[in-house]
């Protein structure tokens, strides 16, 4: 393999690497607008200038030496763009000379001349690139006196992608995204010089199932969301870790929160699941999260304390035979969760424990969109949970007198409505208001998965863990760094503390209080607790824990002990908040 030294520090490379991607690679910036590691290479903003200069050959081939040794060598006259310079062995780059200094100052004044000072009212603004580097690679000053040149603003490429013209930079990262890996080829340059813009072809619109990207990936504020345009200041908001909890394909993401309501969630990079991608789909589903919320136990149509709630489902447990009594669950439940609901079905001596599947066949991809719309199917199936086919008739045939709902809202199985007249107990867990709600005995308000920690078990049986963004009344206590200032820091008299702290509970906390009510003695105090039993029981998950799933960004089923090579993960913005 090549070595090359960047700023007189040694490198390995790869052979067929790029400058820029053995930088970043060995966890060193240079800066630029147009390139990214899945995009092809354009060359464009010229913002990743550099020296380069190779070592002076004899004619047997080594390197000529100087009277103390070192290297001669002869540096190009002009500088190199970093984004599609391959690298040499013995190769030496400066990224901090005055003429580099000098060059990449030149770019930002170029780059800023027709550029409005939309930052007051931009949504970028903050994790903006093109204002991280004004403030790192800018003298301050431009010379530029005359009128701006306008364009047009406020276009609607799409129905979920909203361009502005006048912002754009001309970096061409999302024509070819579209092109490249959305392969929707609509988006192009048209014009010159600094009449230059980006237009759809003609009767076209940006409407592929993974076209909000564009948004993610655009360095300035050219190209923003029409469901979080105006929204809120990012710095406002607290962003942390999550999984993506509306599908099956384990998307790593962040959750972007103020006044404890998520306003948006955006792909959070991990090579081996989404890479840097998200569908707009998964993106936009998170309104369930945030309104039409179950926030208190509910007992015969009235609020009551949790331990009334506990008692009466307890009560109810004991009241009907185990083979009258079924439990349905769905895939939205974590590893740990499924694990207590197993152990909670087998105190009872319950054996009609299922969980239903849900399907969307048609919106399934090579990408990231999954025909399953849960996140855990995987890790019911590891628990032995069975995916039932024949609860229908199960229920139809009148031998279950007693039905508790874990996390199923019959979304996808609307045909079961029906079946519930034979019921003489239905319990439900449930985050959302329904039909279902309205129809039990006793509703327990669950927390989502924006509001828990655990792990969810991909399609491709990926362990993945997670931890809450929104708070509730039980996870208050660990909240206060997860927050966001506003959220935190807010006076009772402003408005945006005024938001709801809802009562739900994680579904295996609720399932441990009831079983202890009967007797079982279940110590668990946190998830962790329960994934530490998990490893130590089922061979799947061995040598499996927190810490580690978190370092290799998770790990696959039954290789615990062999786990991807920690690798250096490419940030666009690197200034953008946490």
């Amino acid at each position: 393999m090549p070595h090359i030294f960047i700023d007189g520090q040694k490198i390995e490379a790869k052979d067929g690497q790029t400058i820029i991607e053995a930088a970043y690679e060995n966890g060193l910036q240079i800066p630029h607008f147009c390139w990214h590691p899945e995009l092809s290479v354009s060359g464009n903003c010229r913002m990743c200038l550099v020296e380069v200069g190779l070592p002076k050959r004899l004619p047997d081939g080594k390197f000529a030496k100087d009277e103390d040794g070192n290297d001669i060598v002869n540096y190009f006259p002009k500088l190199q763009i970093a984004c599609a310079t391959k690298v040499a062995d013995g190769m030496r780059v400066r990224r901090q000379q005055n003429k580099v200094v000098e060059a990449q100052e030149a770019v930002m004044e170029f780059i800023l001349i027709n550029h409005p000072l939309d930052c007051p009212i931009c949504d970028e603004a903050g994790q903006c690139k093109l204002q991280e580097y004004a403030f790192d690679h800018s003298n301050g000053h431009s010379r530029f006196e005359e009128t701006k040149n306008h364009k047009d603003k406020r276009q609607k490429w799409g129905p979920n992608v909203m361009f502005d013209a006048e912002r754009c930079i001309s970096c061409s990262r999302c024509i070819r995204f579209s092109k490249e890996v959305a392969n929707q080829d609509v988006l192009t340059f048209v014009q010159r010089g600094d009449h230059v813009t980006i237009e759809l072809f003609e009767d076209t619109q940006l409407d592929n199932p993974y076209s909000m990207n564009v948004i993610d990936i655009c360095p300035v504020g050219a190209l923003t969301s029409p469901d979080f345009r105006f929204k809120a200041r990012v710095w406002d908001m607290s962003f942390n870790d999550s999984i993506c909890g509306t599908d099956a394909s384990g998307t790593n993401i962040k959750i972007g929160v103020r006044n404890n309501k998520i306003l948006r969630l955006e792909p959070r990079t991990n090579m081996h699941v989404n890479k840097y991608w998200m569908s707009d789909k998964a993106r936009l589903d998170y309104e369930w999260i945030n309104e039409n919320r179950v926030t208190e136990p509910i007992l015969n149509g009235q609020k009551v304390e949790w331990i009334d709630a506990q008692k009466a489902v307890s009560q109810a447990m004991k009241k009907y035979k185990s083979d009258e009594i079924m439990i349905l669950t769905s895939g939205r439940t974590t590893n740990e969760d499924t694990y207590i609901l197993k152990k909670f079905a087998q105190k009872y001596s319950i054996r009609n424990l299922f969980a239903l599947s849900h399907v969307e066949a048609e919106i399934q991809d090579q990408m990231l969109n999954t025909k399953e719309r849960v996140p855990n199917l995987n890790g019911l199936k590891e628990f032995g949970v069975d995916i039932a086919d024949n609860v229908t008739e199960i229920l139809k045939s009148g031998k279950i007198k007693m039905l508790f709902l874990v996390e199923e809202d019959f979304q996808h199985n609307t045909h079961l409505y029906d079946t519930l007249e034979k019921l003489d107990m239905l319990i439900v867990s449930s985050y959302n208001h329904s039909k279902l709600t309205e129809k039990a005995n006793i509703v327990l308000p669950a927390s989502t998965f924006a509001e828990i920690e655990g792990t969810f078990t991909n399609n491709k049986n990926r362990v993945q863990h997670f931890e809450p963004a929104l708070v509730t009344k039980e996870n208050a206590s660990r909240m206060g760094m997860k927050m966001s200032r506003l959220d935190k820091m807010g006076a009772h008299n402003d408005r945006w503390t005024k938001h709801e702290q809802r009562n739900s509970k994680q579904c295996w906390r609720v399932l441990q209080s009831i079983a202890n009510l009967d007797g079982a003695n279940w110590q668990y105090k946190s998830s962790e607790d329960i994934f530490d039993e998990i490893a130590q029981s089922f061979s799947s998950f061995k040598h499996m824990d927190y810490q580690k799933l978190d370092l290799h960004q998770g790990l696959v089923l039954g290789q615990g002990d062999k786990p991807e090579k920690i690798v250096n993960r490419y940030q666009s913005h690197v200034m953008k908040p946490n």
